[in-house]
């Protein structure tokens, strides 16, 4: 598995499709990254299996 990897994934604020990089060499992550369309806020939750070298990424509302 790469340390970078680009994920196309769906804002939850404005339903448009939008691209993070994740970080995977950090581990499972929660943080916060703005929606680069409408830039509210989205709470990322990033979990890393390394057993099957394998990543779930979770987007949700900050107020969720």
């Amino acid at each position: 598995m790469q340390a970078i990897e680009e994920a196309a994934v769906q804002c939850p604020h404005c339903d448009e499709p939008i691209s993070l990089l994740l970080d995977l060499s950090g581990g499972s992550q929660t943080y916060v990254e703005d929606c680069q369309v409408c830039c509210q806020p989205i709470l990322v939750n990033l979990w890393i299996d390394e057993a099957n070298d394998d990543y779930q990424v979770d987007l949700r509302r900050e107020q969720d």
